[in-house]
């Protein structure tokens, strides 16, 4: 056993098999076949709210593009999840987008206009991004016009959108379960299974930091 290994197992002994047990059956339930995008969204609870939904519905990652608005993540609107859901802030939209296309993801903007494929239509087969904007202006031209699609909620009413938090939940609700019904490999590997308790252990752990560097001296004494 690496002392990796030994420090995980190590770690893991401060929990109680009902939360460990959680950890390994929540992990097998974790996604990174698509991500969320929110970008410069100005209300940030509509931020929060989303993280929220990564996290019920087993989205691994969330981006945040704070190129005009840098604002830290509303602690008490998401209730918690910070400590389960992977936050990456990017300080421009371009940034962003260049980094989710060297990962694999297709850009795909939600929006109810560019002649949008309907939610019930995508096409779940591929790694997607899905990137939510402003509530009043929406995306900016820079995703609009990098978007390898467009994906729209169908509406059947006088409203032409949905807040932020609310599209985002409808629209991983319906693409998630589809994913989940496939035969698509959408899991996360063993490895990053092992990293993600590591991680979820290492955030539940009171003085986790100093735990660590014990076991770290004591190992190599």
């Amino acid at each position: 056993m690496t002392l990796d290994n030994q420090l995980l197992e190590h770690l893991l002994s401060y929990l109680t098999e009902r939360r460990k047990e959680l950890f390994t059956e929540v992990s097998s339930k974790r996604t990174k076949h698509f991500t969320v995008v929110t970008e410069d969204v100005y209300q940030l609870h509509n931020t929060s709210a989303v993280m929220r939904s990564c996290d019920v519905f087993g989205i691994q990652d969330l981006h945040v593009i704070e190129e005009k608005l840098g604002k830290k993540i509303d602690r008490e609107i998401a209730m918690g999840a910070q400590k389960w859901v992977n936050i990456h802030r990017h300080p421009s939209t371009n940034e962003c987008i260049d980094i989710l296309k060297k990962e694999g993801y297709q850009i795909i903007a939600t929006s109810p206009h560019n002649n949008s494929t309907e939610l019930s239509e995508f096409d779940i087969t591929k790694k997607s991004a899905f990137f939510f904007g402003k509530e009043k202006e929406g995306l900016s031209n820079t995703v609009l016009n990098n978007a390898d699609g467009f994906l729209k909620i169908p509406m059947y009413g006088f409203t032409e959108s949905l807040n932020i938090s609310v599209s985002a939940a409808i629209i991983l609700q319906s693409v998630v379960s589809r994913l989940k019904d496939s035969d698509i490999d959408w899991k996360l590997t063993e490895k990053e299974k092992k990293e993600l308790i590591f991680h979820w252990t290492k955030m539940t752990i009171k003085s986790a930091d100093q735990i660590i560097d014990r076991f770290y001296k004591s190992s190599t004494s």
